[in-house]
């Protein structure tokens, strides 16, 4: 969604919209690490977990929704890097599924200087918030990875 408020424009998106291109729960498929992942939510949940029997479990969800549940499960443990590094490998999912995707590409590179932000109601973290005022790491993670599409365009 594109809106105009006081000049600003701004791309907003929920990151659980499997109809939205740029949303991580998009069923887009891309090859990362030596496995075909489904959709970045599935990747960014299996990599949670250094057990590789449980990170296949996740990567075959038939939907980003159960990878998601799978991903939060505290019946396994979670990698001890992970709160380090959990942005790395949202981002590493996101730009190899635009590079992977053209239309993915053309649509963050068709923003142009945009803000994005992730709706998110509950998520301060990824998302905006309910007050908007949240970390919007989603939002900022597609701005670098446009960010970095735009720079291979000019080398």
């Amino acid at each position: 969604m594109l809106f105009d408020e006081k000049e600003t424009k701004l791309l907003t998106l929920t990151r659980d919209d499997p109809n939205h291109l740029l949303a991580s729960y998009a069923k887009r498929a891309f090859e990362l690490d030596g496995c075909e992942w489904p959709s970045v939510e599935h990747y960014y949940q299996a990599m949670k977990f250094d057990d590789p029997e449980y990170r296949e479990l996740i990567r075959q969800a038939p939907h980003p929704t159960d990878a998601s549940k799978l991903g939060k499960s505290r019946k396994h443990q979670r990698r001890k890097d992970w709160k380090k590094n959990s942005v790395t490998y949202m981002t590493r999912a996101t730009y190899i599924k635009a590079r992977t995707h053209a239309e993915v590409a053309q649509m963050l590179l068709e923003s142009g200087d945009m803000e994005i932000k992730d709706l998110s109601q509950y998520d301060y973290f990824w998302g905006s918030g309910r007050d908007l005022r949240g970390e919007n790491a989603f939002g900022k993670m597609l701005m670098g990875v446009r960010k970095k599409l735009r720079e291979e365009l000019v080398t």
